[in-house]
């Protein structure tokens, strides 16, 4: 396969001192925390946050609930193509590493890669193309090749020398529950996952990631209101430690909390069928400033920017390339 383009990795620390980059979307849930007035209360208020439920679910020899802090840094994976041009590198995405440092051994365990996502194309695939493919009033339209480019890159990028010189497992996504769905308990329970939830059918979200290459599992961490969404390649269970697991939840449950307190900040826990809702008012808001009508109306530029940059002066070369991307890889 010729080597149209590479991957290049930067990382950025995530804590109260924290400025998005001129190349990180400006819809992404961290910048979106990092503006304003409060930016840096904000970002306090996240950290601790996460720092209080990490030390609530990781209990054992933990008499003062503050033997550990999670250091989370931002991975930005940008795309280098072997073209020369104004265009020639792309930011493709970002992603969350997390560490815990364990103040009482002074040890720092790694945890999970992933968490939470961010794309410059998904927006361009969500924002500009599924709404250029809706032509007849009422009926929902899917393009079949829908995700296809953006499913092909990310396993590319999983795969590459970039991802694994630095990162040894496979990523998890951790992000919200779809509020078009419902969903039923299903008797299992895990340890640290909690509860386990199965959807009555895929939403669009799902199949987007399952062409990633990762498959999902819902589950209710133990003092959750609703269940998350963990999105992953090999097995949940099995992979990662209980602390990599727990880091995780504290995180993406905190971030969840800020963005959708309707659901992860409910007054009562979901129930064994659950259909979450934004337009609950049994919630608490948190302290937190984010403006969620400003990202949603930021996504549509972003897509704009996307088609401008990468999609239209990329076209030949990412169609070459998405031919010949192997099917064992899919």
């Amino acid at each position: 396969m010729a080597n149209e383009f590479t991957f290049r990795i930067t990382t950025t620390r995530f804590d109260e001192d924290y400025a998005p980059s001129e190349s990180s979307r400006i819809t992404t849930n961290f910048a979106n925390l990092a503006r304003g007035e409060r930016r840096r209360e904000n970002l306090r208020g996240a950290l601790a946050m996460i720092d209080g439920r990490l030390n609530d679910l990781a209990r054992t020899d933990n008499p003062r609930g503050d033997r550990y802090t999670a250091e989370l840094d931002i991975v930005s994976a940008h795309l280098r193509f072997a073209d020369a041009g104004d265009d020639r590198e792309f930011p493709l995405l970002e992603v969350l590493d997390i560490h815990i440092l364990d103040r009482v051994t002074g040890e720092r365990h790694p945890g999970i890669v992933g968490n939470n996502f961010s794309s410059y194309l998904r927006d361009y695939d969500f924002s500009i193309l599924l709404p250029s493919a809706q032509q007849t009033p009422g009926e929902f339209v899917v393009p079949e090749d829908f995700g296809d480019l953006h499913g092909k890159l990310f396993q590319h990028f999983l795969v590459s020398d970039a991802y694994r010189e630095r990162f040894a497992p496979s990523p998890v996504v951790c992000i919200s529950v779809s509020t078009s769905r419902t969903y039923r308990r299903n008797g299992n329970r895990h340890p640290v996952l909690g509860v386990e939830y199965e959807q009555d059918a895929f939403s669009l979200t799902d199949e987007y990631f399952a062409k990633m290459g990762l498959q999902v599992r819902y589950f209710m961490p133990r003092g959750s209101a609703a269940p998350l969404a963990f999105y992953h390649r090999g097995d949940l269970l099995a992979d990662y430690t209980d602390l990599q697991l727990i880091a995780t939840i504290a995180t993406m449950e905190t971030f969840q909390k800020i963005y959708r307190p309707e659901i992860y900040n409910a007054d009562s826990p979901a129930g064994d069928v659950y259909r979450p809702s934004l337009e609950r008012a049994d919630f608490t808001p948190t302290e937190i400033t984010y403006d969620r009508v400003e990202r949603s109306q930021l996504a549509s530029a972003q897509g704009k920017y996307a088609e401008e940059h990468l999609v239209a002066p990329h076209r030949q070369a990412l169609t070459r390339w998405a031919a010949r991307f192997p099917a064992s890889a899919r």
